[in-house]
């Protein structure tokens, strides 16, 4: 609809407010999945920061409360977003995931989701660089795995990052399965790069 054009005219508060106004953060999910696709065809593009208010607003309190599996609408929602406006989604609603892995398995799940089959191969190293700036624990290794899995090339000083945080963080991972495969991931698809 060409009244939303007024979402690249608002100012971030104006935006917030907007937001509010119509109630985003609780809108149903079949809505949701439509306002994402008129996001898409929306031009200009949103601004970096329309985009990461609109990630925040749409999609924060969603994916942080989820209990179990996104809805097959929670996802298409997300993946339309994800194909446009990745790195704003990824600095605002992957960042509060990763901080607060603790919160649930199904948050873990739905980031790894989106790595493998939803994110641009500069986001998904974003992710990873997110990741690595803090302490690894299990619930975060599935992620780091996500982001092997895609088998990306990743710049010589990420990958320089995650060998030596695997190594300095090995003693605390002895007896995990987990980091065991992580390795040898690592070893496997960065082989000629990791002596």
């Amino acid at each position: 609809p060409p009244e939303l054009g007024i979402l690249n005219n608002c100012s971030p508060i104006q935006l917030e407010g907007l937001c509010s106004f119509l109630q985003l953060s609780v809108c149903p999910e079949p809505f949701l999945v439509r306002f994402c696709g008129w996001l898409l065809a929306l031009t200009p593009n949103l601004s970096y920061t329309s985009a990461a208010i609109l990630a925040e607003q749409l999609f924060l309190r969603r994916v942080l409360s989820l209990t179990q599996p996104p809805s097959r609408h929670l996802m298409a929602a997300l993946a339309s977003f994800c194909s446009k406006y990745s790195q704003p989604f990824c600095h605002v609603l992957v960042a509060a995931v990763l901080r607060e892995p603790g919160k649930g398995a199904e948050q873990t799940k739905l980031v790894c989701e989106l790595v493998e089959e939803c994110l641009e191969p500069h986001c998904v190293q974003v992710v990873l660089s997110q990741v690595l700036e803090m302490p690894l624990s299990e619930q975060l290794l599935p992620v780091v795995q996500a982001v092997l899995g895609r088998q990306e090339v990743l710049p010589p000083e990420l990958l320089d990052l995650l060998v030596l945080t695997l190594c300095r963080q090995a003693p605390a991972f002895a007896a995990s399965l987990d980091y065991a495969k992580l390795v040898t991931a690592v070893l496997t698809t960065y082989q000629s790069q990791v002596s």
